[in-house]
């Protein structure tokens, strides 16, 4: 017994160190040439253009023959204004010379725009139900996310990230932005205070932070990371949702993601040049807008 359990200390120990030597590599290859940004308490790295080698990464993704997914929800007016940009910009720009299926979850095919795809991309179409019960689009959308991630997603990616419509590749998203999870931090909230941040703050909802606690203030236009991340957060959500329903108390999505976050720390934060709005200054910090956010959220 006494062996055992010294194999089962020493196991652990290997484990231990083998994920904070990892953790340590991949902050020390993401963040060494961008002194002027912030970085994380847990090793995760933030991406910003200069703080990883494409190359490396690639030379590593190549050899996996890995498929990713974008999955986007799309209806009514955001059909007809924002989708055929999306989808045009991302075939263009997202996850260049890799497999990608392109998921888009809307409520009537006979709206979907014209769209041509280039090599290795797939579209798939993904019905949305609707309950008379919930007019809450982001809960209509996670509901039916959830069960195709069940039904057959999980099965045909590798990695998977959700998008809001409202935005507009402008340079590449590549697999330096893949990991276990990744979460996208708010443009605006990034340069401020994190006592400001629009935490849920009532302490009876699911999406509760308490005040004095919290590490950034993520957006909900990006999520990603393997299936069974994704799966996690979507059954959290429409959990803590529920929960909070029958308690009389509503709250944002944005909340729900950014408890789950802050609970489930992710491996690989977005910086702001991957939802950065147009219509203001770009900081010094941003060398290069790789996604436009349009002043508009489903």
């Amino acid at each position: 017994l006494c062996l055992q359990a010294e194999l089962l200390l020493l196991l652990l120990f290997a484990c231990c160190v083998f994920y904070f030597g990892t953790c340590l590599i991949c902050f020390f290859l993401f963040n060494r040439k961008r002194p002027d940004v912030k970085t994380t308490d847990w090793f995760a790295p933030i991406i910003w253009e200069g703080t990883y080698n494409r190359q490396v990464l690639e030379n590593y993704y190549k050899r996996l023959n890995i498929t990713i997914g974008l999955a986007v929800f799309a209806m009514g007016k955001f059909v007809d204004q924002y989708l055929q940009q999306f989808i045009h910009s991302a075939n263009k720009h997202f996850m260049k010379g890799y497999s990608v299926i392109f998921y888009i979850l809307m409520d009537d095919f006979s709206k979907l725009p014209p769209i041509k795809l280039g090599p290795l991309r797939t579209l798939k179409l993904c019905i949305i139900f609707k309950q008379h019960t919930w007019k809450d689009l982001n809960y209509i959308y996670m509901r039916n996310f959830n069960v195709y991630i069940l039904e057959h997603i999980q099965y045909e990616v590798d990695f998977l990230f959700s998008m809001s419509v409202n935005q507009i590749f402008k340079n590449d998203f590549g697999v330096e932005n893949l990991g276990k999870s990744v979460a996208q931090l708010h443009a605006w909230w990034y340069f401020g205070h994190a006592k400001n941040f629009p935490y849920e703050r009532r302490s009876k909802s699911a999406a509760f932070i308490p005040p004095g606690e919290g590490d950034f203030y993520y957006h909900s236009a990006i999520f990603g990371g393997t299936p069974g991340e994704v799966l996690a957060f979507t059954e959290e959500y429409i959990k803590g949702i529920q929960n909070d329903t029958r308690r009389g108390l509503q709250s944002t999505y944005e909340c729900y993601l950014n408890k789950y976050l802050f609970i489930n720390k992710p491996t690989k934060l977005l910086s702001p040049e991957y939802n950065w709005d147009l219509n203001f200054r770009t900081p010094p910090q941003i060398k290069r807008v790789k996604i436009a956010w349009q002043s508009t959220s489903i």
